[in-house]
């Protein structure tokens, strides 16, 4: 299983960037999907996650201004990041949450990162 993700970039703030994430290889099945940062010298954060089932959460930083969407069919993730801010700049890691078959455990995947820049 390999997560892929691409978009992020360099913006002034205000302005926008958006990313997207795909899970390709074997899977039967994923419970959710979302994505993560890092900035330098913090901590992973919550972004958004947003569940096959149940309701989408947003970290507090960035609720009212990210949208986080998903394409089931195409097992993809999408962040539409607005109103950026410089203490939005970090990696952007995506993040899936799925099992390969039936007898397997649900179990975490990271993609490669992206970098999403804002400056002011």
């Amino acid at each position: 299983v390999q997560l892929q993700a691409s978009g992020g970039g360099l913006v002034q703030a205000g302005g926008s960037l958006s990313a997207s994430c795909v899970a390709s290889g074997g899977m039967f099945g994923i419970r959710g999907m979302g994505w993560y940062r890092e900035a330098p010298g913090k901590q992973r954060e919550l972004v958004a996650i947003i569940p096959s089932a149940g309701m989408t959460t947003y970290g507090h930083s960035v609720k009212g201004r990210f949208t986080i969407s998903r394409d089931t069919a195409q097992n993809t993730v999408y962040l539409q990041m607005n109103s950026l801010k410089p203490e939005d700049t970090a990696v952007y890691y995506c993040n899936a949450v799925l099992r390969v078959d039936t007898s397997s455990r649900w179990s975490e995947y990271w993609g490669q990162g992206t970098q999403v820049t804002v400056s002011s």
